[in-house]
């Protein structure tokens, strides 16, 4: 390596004009000196330029020097009693290990980690400390994404504010009685305490930049002032190879969100190893985000480095920094001073020198930026008072920083859970924690007295900046009325004879009425993902405008159409593009408004069904998690009705993926006045009652006649089963038909068929949810296991079906599993045939793609019939005759494996 040095230091030594390559410089100093350093920067830019346009070949660069972007003499130190904060970090740190410990110690499997908060533990007490507001009177509060693996750390920290026990430190991880600590931050578990859930790598980051995006959305609408709320994200290094973490960063500068602050916590280590250890994450990250238009603080060197740089004329220190590779840095924190004075510093003989009158525990403590607080407190400011770009910090720090040899920058840090007594006792020494030698075995906890004066000045910085954090508002405190059910009279009412419309029609609709509404109307977030005029809703371009906060600053090509895009610094739509993720994560921020913003927001997603899910189903279950609360609508659902797009297009399994989370509450509508029902009812829970359910609905672009509410159906709507029609009283036998979605429409047809062909009457149930039916089939199964000696719960698929008759048939869009979900509820153990979809999808005619399914008209008929048969109501050579008369081919290829 010092060759290498050597070498760059030869080609200086080479220059033609040394004389005149001084004046040059010279002349930089003076005008950084007179006129500062953006004016430098300025006319260095200009020559540049002039330099590229008479032919020179100038490469961009967008990486600067391997040392802090704020030079030592331009930092600001930070205020507070950092006497009194280092005490606190030490207890805090000791308390965290100590939580992790014991519970390890008493039941070896529950896991928990403490490296993480470890090098963390500065970096979050700066902020507690000094920048991050809770929501006060004049302030709405700052938006913490902390770390997941790091919670241990900000529970230490409650503890020592009083706001969490002793009972409940000792229970950390233990969440099933509801007294214990969640793993990770999961507002479900905790809902008055943790923001957001990040612990699922890549998704505070996506998150977060939505987040800042959506307050300034708030922001331009009127609905809330947020110019003083900053949204703070800490993210690992190595988190940042998620595809979701680097995503969206390109957004974020593109709309200048300088009220995004995000902290890299660069460790250089992943679970298991280095991040790049042939490499320098630090400089990768800043070339991906200052080409992104961020502005980048990197904070790499304690202060005890600026010494040396100054030192070091001749720039050989900075020249080994930035040379020596991410894998050398870890190895040198793992061993001592005298294997970093060999190792790094005997890279050149001058920087031996440098050192020669430092000693190994010298040279040992020669600190990384991110256990600085000076560094620390001095980005933060520059960050909070950066305009017109998101800012990243890119702190270094040490894994494991004070575990000492049992984990400190080793690989296995991040599982290092059970210290031992040797660790546990170097660490107390290191931070100075008054535990004895006698209590050491037990890792006790450590508080000091209320009255202490450190404990009283985590009191005041907290009460300066307006109360505790993390913390989370579990309901808005405004109440906003939802329109009665008669509002929506346009979607419940029969479509006029020979006009046809789909459930996506009725749901744009209901929406559009939904916009003038006004006590809601602002509050709808419609969010779309470049297929507004697949869905027919590019009405609402022109009606309520595409937030820009650009505004429009072109015509747009369609401006002499009545629906032209039109985009507006205060628009109400949120158009994402081509990018689920993105949108996925807007309509969190806007579902979750309520908590966050404490302003109830009504978002609803639009989406191609099999790009929804499927494609975000982390960031669902996330919203899961985070008590969210809006629609998710599903549009060209099912596997048959969109046809001519194909195998990825084509969903028949989302409504089984939205079944997986326990707060989506999800349908399958077939009529309009079923659309109008359910979203009705969203609105009075999610809105009016503020219950901490969200909503999935698919909604499909097939048109037919729409029969009309007929009163008293709302109720079994809402359950998800009713009885549509019921059939005559001429035939001999009798089955029960049912379906949802489009395929209910089959279904119909189907009973004439049965009538008409065979003789057999049907009655038709209509069934908006199988998976509101199983799981209310499950609740009654369960309250019955659990309360033997009281009367028995009913399903409400069995009690609807108690008093039918004959085999029951289901056919449906989706999997078979869809409905066979219900089997175990069907009453006296009836024959119940379940038609779906299994299998890939493809590009056909709707009738085509039913046939090749085998979720048509005809299959249900021959389905009935079979099951009749089955029954010995029919001979078999019924159903023979039915298969050759629909002209079926009984050796037709397995949908399912085809």
């Amino acid at each position: 390596m010092s060759a290498q040095i050597d070498q760059v230091l030869a080609q200086a030594a080479n220059d033609p004009d040394v004389i005149e390559t001084q004046e040059w410089l010279d002349a930089l100093e003076a005008v950084i000196q007179a006129e500062g350093p953006e004016r430098a920067h300025y006319l260095m830019e200009r020559m540049v330029d002039l330099a590229r346009r008479r032919g020179a070949h100038i490469p961009f660069s967008s990486n600067t020097a391997y040392v802090n972007t704020i030079p030592a003499h331009l930092g600001e130190h930070c205020p507070g009693n950092l006497e009194y904060e280092e005490r606190l970090r030490s207890w805090m740190r000791w308390n965290a290990m100590a939580m992790v410990v014991k519970s390890n110690r008493a039941d070896g499997d529950l896991g928990g980690h403490i490296s993480s908060f470890a090098s963390l533990a500065n970096m979050l007490g700066i902020g507690f400390n000094h920048f991050w507001h809770a929501p006060s009177e004049g302030h709405g509060g700052d938006l913490l994404y902390i770390q997941g693996h790091s919670s241990p750390g900000v529970y230490a920290r409650a503890y020592l504010e009083g706001r969490l026990s002793d009972e409940q430190m000792l229970n950390f991880r233990r969440e099933v009685d509801g007294r214990g600590l969640s793993s990770y931050p999961h507002p479900k578990l905790m809902p008055n305490f943790w923001q957001f859930p990040t612990v699922s790598m890549g998704l505070g980051p996506i998150m977060s930049i939505y987040q800042a995006r959506f307050l300034k959305y708030l922001h331009a609408r009127g609905i809330a002032d947020t110019a003083n709320r900053k949204v703070w994200v800490f993210c690992g290094d190595g988190e940042m190879d998620e595809p979701e973490s680097m995503g969206a960063i390109g957004l974020a500068g593109r709309e200048k969100l300088d009220n995004l602050i995000m902290i890299v916590n660069c460790n250089l280590q992943r679970l298991d190893g280095p991040v790049r250890g042939n490499g320098k994450i630090i400089q990768e990250l800043e070339s991906d985000f200052r080409g992104a238009g961020w502005n980048v603080i990197k904070v790499i060197w304690g202060a005890n480095w600026d010494d040396l740089l100054a030192r070091d004329p001749e720039g050989i220190l900075q020249r080994v920094m930035m040379e020596t590779v991410d894998g050398e840095y870890q190895n040198y924190k793992a061993k001592d001073g005298a294997y970093v004075r060999k190792h790094f510093f005997g890279k050149h003989p001058k920087l031996l020198e440098l050192v020669a009158n430092m000693s190994d525990d010298d040279i040992w403590r020669l600190t990384r930026g991110g256990h600085d607080p000076h560094k620390i407190y001095a980005a933060y400011k520059r960050a909070v008072e950066h305009k017109g770009q998101p800012t990243v910090i890119l702190a270094k720090t040490v894994k494991g920083y004070g575990m000492g040899k049992s984990g400190e920058a080793r690989n296995t840090a991040h599982q290092t859970k059970k210290l031992d007594d040797q660790a546990i006792r170097e660490m107390r020494d290191r931070f100075g924690i008054p535990v004895s030698d006698e209590d050491l075995p037990n890792v006790p906890f450590f508080k000091p007295a209320d009255d202490s004066p450190e404990i009283q000045y985590l009191h005041e910085r907290r009460k300066a900046l307006g109360g505790y954090l993390p913390q989370r508002r579990e309901k808005a405190e405004e109440s906003l009325p939802v329109p009665a059910l008669e509002t929506f009279k346009a979607v419940l009412d029969p479509t006029a004879e020979g006009r046809e419309i789909s459930t996506t029609q009725a749901y744009v609709r209901m929406m559009t009425i939904l916009l003038r509404d006004a006590n809601l109307g602002k509050r709808v977030v419609p969010i779309l993902v470049d297929e507004a005029r697949t869905f027919g809703m590019e009405g609402l371009f022109r009606q309520i405008g595409i937030y820009n906060p650009m505004g429009q600053l072109y015509e747009p090509v369609d401006k002499d159409q009545v629906s032209y895009y039109r985009e507006d610094k205060a628009g109400q739509i949120l158009q994402e593009g081509i990018n689920e993720g993105g949108a996925m994560s807007s309509w969190i921020a806007a579902a979750t408004s309520y908590s966050s913003n404490n302003r109830i927001m009504v978002p609803f997603y639009t989406f191609y069904s099999m790009f929804g899910l499927q494609r975000v189903g982390d960031l669902a279950w996330a919203a899961g998690d985070m008590r969210a609360r809006g629609f998710l609508m599903g549009g060209t659902a099912g596997r048959t009705t969109l046809n001519g797009e194909g195998l990825q297009h084509e969903d028949g399994h989302s409504q089984i993926l939205a079944q997986t989370i326990p707060n989506c509450i999800s349908y399958d509508p077939t009529f309009a006045h079923e659309i109008a029902v359910i979203i009705h009812d969203g609105l009075k829970r999610m809105v009016e009652q503020q219950e901490d359910v969200f909503y999935y609905i698919t909604v499909m672009n097939e048109n037919y006649p729409q029969p009309g509410l007929k009163q008293g159906q709302e109720e079994d709507i809402l359950k998800g089963l009713y009885l549509l029609k019921e059939g005559g009283k001429e035939g001999k036998h009798r089955v029960q038909l049912m379906g949802s979605g489009t395929i209910l429409r089959e279904v119909i047809e189907a009973a004439d068929l049965l009538k008409n062909d065979w003789g057999i009457e049907a009655d038709l149930w209509s069934a908006p949810s199988f998976n509101l039916l199983a799981r209310d089939g499950a609740d009654c199964e369960r309250w019955n296991l659990l309360h033997p000696s009281e009367p028995a719960r009913v399903a409400h698929i069995t009690r609807s079906l108690a008093g039918s008759t004959g085999p029951i048939v289901v056919s449906t869009d989706y999997m078979k599993l869809f409905a066979e979900q219900c089997r175990a509820y069907i009453p006296n153990g009836r024959s119940y045939k379940v038609l779906g979809t299994d299998g890939f999808g493809r590009s056909d005619t709707r009738a085509a793609l039913r046939e090749h399914f085998e979720v048509n008209r005809y299959f249900v008929v021959i389905s009935a019939l079979k099951a009749l048969a089955d029954e010995g109501a029919l001979s078999s050579g019924v159903v023979t005759q039915a298969i050759e008369k629909y002209g079926i081919n009984p050796n037709k290829p397995n949908p399912r494996t085809a």
